[in-house]
């Protein structure tokens, strides 16, 4: 049954990694999202709360990234393909899925009990990183949607780190961390969608 259950599996893998812009790829993942951003946003509600609402957008990092992932799975469906939308989603998901799997580690390593709700969103977490990476890969793009979305992580870090708009850490002592993850994640990401620029196919 295993076997079976792998025979059939690997296909759709294969195919999911090959073209992830298939609509019944995109359905459930557009669902996934959009839940995960209502539960994101409920996350960040006291922390909203106690920011001024003209910050608010640089406050709840990781349901704004599922949130503009999920449309631009919604725009794929409906025929709009936003290079731009497609590039910046992707690699906030990667970026912010990834700074919060290091940060829930941490808080670990430093003591914290893994506890169901860390554990569930150091999975959740690594599972946006992974669909940011398998969709951006199909997604070309030019200098102008590189420059916009480099420009974008590191607009977030200064504001994360310099005006103290960061998440809401695990344990105390985390701040320096969280700020290097965030700036080496922004500068990798950035590097990768530089060295991968491409003057044709733009579409914004």
């Amino acid at each position: 049954m295993q076997t079976a259950f792998a025979a059939t599996l690997w296909p759709l893998w294969r195919e999911f990694w090959r073209d992830p812009w298939q609509a019944r790829f995109v359905r459930p993942l557009l669902i996934i999202n959009l839940l995960g951003s209502v539960y994101g946003f409920y996350w960040y509600h006291e922390q909203l709360a106690a920011t001024p609402f003209y910050a608010w957008l640089f406050v709840p990092d990781s349901p704004l990234a599922t949130t503009l992932f999920a449309l631009a799975l919604a725009g794929s469906l409906a025929g709009f393909k936003s290079t731009l939308l497609r590039a910046v989603a992707c690699t906030a998901s990667i970026k912010y899925g990834l700074w919060a799997v290091v940060v829930i580690s941490q808080f670990w390593w430093l003591g914290g009990q893994p506890a169901p709700t860390e554990s569930m969103l150091w999975f959740s977490h690594l599972g946006m990183a992974a669909q940011g990476f398998v969709y951006l890969r199909r997604v070309r793009w030019g200098a102008p949607v590189a420059l916009f979305t480099g420009g974008w992580m590191f607009l977030n870090d200064a504001l994360d780190y310099g005006a103290g708009l960061h998440p809401y850490l695990f344990a105390a002592g985390q701040e320096t961390a969280a700020a290097i993850t965030a700036a080496v994640l922004s500068g990798l990401l950035f590097a990768c969608l530089w060295s991968r620029c491409r003057s044709a196919g733009e579409r914004y």
